[in-house]
């Protein structure tokens, strides 16, 4: 039964991670507007196209059980940075704080979920399980 809990685990917060890098592809030029609205005007392209391409293969990875921990620090790349720059509730109107705040700790969560992962693996139901378990005939050495 924890094999396929952290099977499940995987595809969803994969899922979180791949629809978010498809929403940045989709939405190009709102997602730099966005990033102008929260004072990042550094290179905004380059900033985009490095953070979808970490959220593509951070979640690839994540979701097909390979090298998990180095998926999780791609994807820690791209989440803390983002949390403490959106989600600063302390900064915000106090009628803005609750929602800011709520939204703060949900990242957090991801985040902490992500660090489980480091720290836990894949799980059985893996690709690198897979290689680890697979033989190739002694004809093809």
């Amino acid at each position: 039964m924890k094999d396929i809990i952290d099977l499940l685990g995987r595809i969803f917060l994969s899922a979180m991670f791949l629809y978010e890098a498809y929403d940045s592809i989709y939405y190009f030029e709102r997602t730099k507007e966005t990033m102008t609205d929260y004072g990042i005007n550094w290179n905004q392209d380059m900033l985009l196209i490095c953070a979808i391409i970490l959220l593509l293969v951070g979640g690839i990875m994540l979701l097909i059980g390979y090298r998990v921990t180095i998926a999780a620090i791609f994807l820690l790349i791209y989440y803390l940075p983002l949390t403490f720059i959106i989600h600063s509730w302390w900064n915000e109107p106090i009628e803005m704080q609750r929602k800011d705040a709520i939204d703060f700790m949900q990242n957090m969560a991801i985040i902490g979920g992500l660090m489980l992962l480091m720290g836990r693996g894949s799980g059985r139901y893996s690709i690198k399980r897979l290689f680890a378990t697979t033989r190739v005939p002694r004809k093809y050495r």
